[in-house]
């Protein structure tokens, strides 16, 4: 049998506290690698130490203040614009920032920028929810003009960049309906000089990134697979178009685990102690303040993509539908799967919480009471910001992840 590895899944709409539960797995197992299996820069997660140390992991995994080295897999979207000043950031903190990456991932331009916020702020309205980092609009790229890690060191980088900028760009506004762009758009796509700034990136995440394939994960360290957004945001179980352009659970873990040759996956999903959604789309019994909670969230302050931060009693009935279809969708083949649950933010009731169905249920019982009805064990509850307000399961209950 081969090697154990973990998970940590969103079972919601993103915000559940992914990166507090990475950060505290990373502290508690040898050798940590997380391996980032979706998304992209556009992801959030918060890593927060006792000694007041913060940052919000954007490229790197959210594991690196545990000492973690970081893969990036064949399925997450590399941007070479924004991964030098992230680095930069975690180093001064004291944060591991050793990277690796699958050659086949996903490289965003400058221009799939662009084109992302043109078409989000055409929409007026009807806005998707982006966040303008090119995430979506470098997979719809991908299939005419693809551009890869490996790409990134080979001959003739120059010309395929030229061709995503003066053959793609125009005939993906037209096709989005963006017939006007605001004059800096337009000067941007105008301008040679990006293309050698860009190659500049490129340049510099090469010196920085070390190529290594998925397949040799299991010899590396411990794995531990780092989902971004939440189930309710996959493109096959969210509300479209209001969803990712990516499998946000178990589906892209379970590909790198098989190549890996990765024998056995522990799973946790992570829900807040309520419902959170950063963005447009649905999300029943929203709110901009929520009833029995005094909610504490400085990393998702109101912005002009996403708006203001809505809220909603949790719902332990679409958590279970939304589990229950990832675990469908996903070919575990011979990876042995055990699933668990965490439920983050229980410092911030004030008194016993109200589900979404009306029922009361005292905080400190909440996260028990949850893996209950969703008939999974309890993996940890957090009862603050930091790992150290994480109880981690364990023979015997729950400790302290320090």
């Amino acid at each position: 049998m081969g090697a154990q590895a973990y998970a940590v899944i969103g079972a919601g709409y993103g915000d559940e506290g992914k990166g507090l539960m990475v950060d505290a797995l990373a502290a508690a197992l040898p050798a940590p690698v997380v391996v980032r299996s979706n998304g992209g820069a556009q992801a959030g997660h918060t890593v927060t130490l006792a000694d007041g140390r913060r940052h919000v992991f954007h490229h790197l995994g959210a594991g690196a203040f545990a000492g973690a080295a970081t893969h990036l897999s064949r399925f997450f979207v590399h941007h070479p614009m924004v991964l030098e000043a992230e680095r930069a950031a975690v180093a001064a903190l004291g944060g591991a920032v050793r990277l690796t990456a699958d050659p086949r991932g996903p490289v965003t331009t400058p221009w799939d920028m662009l084109i992302n916020q043109a078409a989000e702020r055409a929409r007026g309205d009807g806005r998707h929810g982006s966040c303008g980092l090119g995430f979506g609009e470098t997979l719809e790229r991908m299939a005419r003009f693809p551009l890869t890690v490996a790409d990134l060191a080979a001959p003739g980088l120059r010309a395929k960049l030229e061709a995503v900028r003066r053959a793609w760009a125009p005939a993906r506004l037209a096709a989005l309906g963006v017939t006007r762009l605001d004059p800096r758009e337009a000067e941007l796509l105008a301008d040679d000089g990006l293309t050698d700034v860009f190659l500049e990136d490129c340049a510099r995440f090469l010196d920085v990134v070390g190529l290594a394939p998925d397949a040799g994960l299991a010899a590396r360290g411990t794995i531990i697979f780092e989902g971004a957004q939440g189930l309710m945001l996959d493109q096959a179980i969210g509300d479209f178009p209001h969803v990712t352009r990516s499998h946000t659970g178990l589906v892209n873990m379970a590909v790198i685990a098989r190549e890996a040759g990765l024998g056995r996956l522990e799973a946790t999903y992570v829900t807040r102690a309520y419902a959170t959604r950063h963005g447009a789309g649905p999300l029943p019994g929203a709110a901009e303040a929520l009833e029995g909670f005094e909610v504490r969230d400085p990393t998702n302050a109101p912005n002009a993509w996403q708006g203001r931060m809505r809220y909603a009693p949790l719902d332990l009935a679409r958590l279970d539908r939304a589990i229950a279809a990832d675990l469908a969708l996903a070919d575990l083949g011979p990876v042995r799967l055990d699933r668990r649950l965490a439920v983050t933010c229980l410092d911030q009731a004030t008194g016993p919480v109200r589900l979404s169905n009306g029922a009361e249920v005292p905080a400190p019982a909440l996260a028990g009471e949850a893996a209950r009805r969703l008939g999974l064990p309890l993996g940890a509850e957090s009862w603050g910001p930091a790992r150290g307000d994480v109880r981690l399961a364990r023979v015997g209950g729950l400790v302290d992840a320090d």
